[in-house]
């Protein structure tokens, strides 16, 4: 009796987003897809406040690493979130 072998499954890897540093701004990013950002004022302009936008969530924050975790936060709450009305 032969042994049939099986073709070999298939790992599932779950792509996660990152993070991408610019110059005024840093991205959040799923493959090519943006999920957020996080922005400076001008630099001669700059009041110390990082204002942070993932889709329709925005606000400031005080620290850089607040305003990735609000982006965060927003990109997770808007993926669990069912919707109100149906489109």
């Amino acid at each position: 009796m032969t042994k049939v072998k099986s073709a070999p499954r298939r790992v599932y890897r779950r792509t996660r987003p990152s993070w991408e540093r610019g110059y005024y701004a840093h991205g959040y990013w799923l493959g090519k897809e943006k999920l957020g950002s996080v922005k400076l004022g001008p630099r001669p302009d700059w009041d110390g406040i990082y204002r942070w936008q993932a889709g329709h969530y925005a606000g400031e924050a005080s620290t850089l690493d607040e305003a990735k975790r609000a982006v965060e936060a927003a990109v997770l709450l808007g993926t669990s979130q069912l919707q109100l009305f149906g489109d």
